[in-house]
């Protein structure tokens, strides 16, 4: 039996879908601000409410907007469960991961690994969808990965954190589109899956006395706001990837690490190299190398039709 259908995708609406990426990209380029507000509790504790706050926020929009029967049909539909456990574990591990760097002083490495995001996705296009790479975007790649060997060399290892980056969030991407579902009942779904261990982390840490939560107003403030913080830019990233086109998408989400790496050097003070400045020249080629592409691809696409 096949699953059911969730709702008829609508004719793509430009200006929504333009409105929906500017906000995501501003909101991720932002993201470090609101980090270092929590950088004293443990990195682990604010993923935590981050979930749990994002659930109620996700769930109100929904009831709002009107998506509640969308939820409904997903939660009868053993395989949308079982899609959305995978997707939601993806990006855990990418919160967890960008968390953790932010407040260990690394935000340059987290503007770097989304940077190379947008060159895992053709990655991943040519080895599971078997897509054929145009020359620039070989060029592009393989001034990458020369940026990522410099960067090795100079830390003594892979930049696991400018890898993993770029990595889970492009297989989320990946998938969240494979997905059955609207964005608005998607991310909810996802957030009700990982509210569960969620909450069984929060009531440890308040039973062994650990929590921040509640003890501190500011603290509690800033870990409620990590909810909507969470929570509106996911849902506004997939309005904006189902209403504008994939290269449109693809320039626009270099905002966010851009002013990741402005707010890192420029607020944060975090050391900014010759040899890191060489590595970053080396994507930011690469980047215009895959923007220009783009954007010739889709003169052509436009020309023809």
């Amino acid at each position: 039996m096949s699953s059911p259908s969730i709702s008829a995708r609508p004719a793509p609406d430009v200006l929504l879908g333009f409105s929906c990426a500017l906000f995501t990209y501003l909101s991720w380029g932002l993201l470090p601000l609101y980090m270092k507000q929590v950088a004293h509790v443990p990195f682990a504790e604010v993923i935590a409410h981050r979930i749990l706050w994002a659930l109620p926020s996700a769930a109100l929009l929904l009831l709002v907007m009107g998506g509640m029967p969308s939820m409904r049909l997903a939660l009868r539909s053993p395989r949308i469960i079982g899609m959305a456990t995978v997707t939601a574990l993806l990006i855990s591990c990418n919160w967890t991961v960008y968390t953790w760097a932010v407040i260990n002083n690394r935000t340059l490495d987290t503007a770097l690994g989304y940077y190379i995001n947008p060159l895992v996705s053709v990655l991943m296009g040519v080895v599971l969808l078997r897509e054929r790479i145009a020359r620039p975007l070989v060029i592009a790649v393989v001034l990458a990965s020369i940026a990522v060997g410099i960067l090795t060399v100079q830390a003594g290892g892979l930049p696991w954190v400018s890898l993993v980056l770029p990595a889970s969030f492009a297989t989320y991407g990946y998938l969240r589109k494979t997905l059955p579902v609207e964005a608005l009942p998607g991310f909810t779904l996802e957030a009700l899956i990982l509210s569960l261990p969620a909450v069984a982390y929060v009531a440890w840490l308040t039973a062994s006395g650990s929590s921040h939560f509640g003890i501190d107003a500011t603290d509690t403030f800033w870990l409620i706001m990590g909810g909507p913080i969470t929570a509106l830019p996911l849902v506004t990233f997939a309005i904006a990837a189902r209403n504008l086109r994939l290269s449109t998408v693809g320039v626009m989400q270099f905002i966010a690490p851009t002013i990741a790496f402005l707010i890192a050097v420029f607020v944060f003070g975090e050391p900014f190299s010759l040899t890191r400045g060489i590595a970053f020249g080396f994507i930011w080629a690469g980047l215009i190398i895959y923007s220009w592409s783009g954007f010739v691809n889709a003169r052509k696409h436009q020309t023809r039709r």
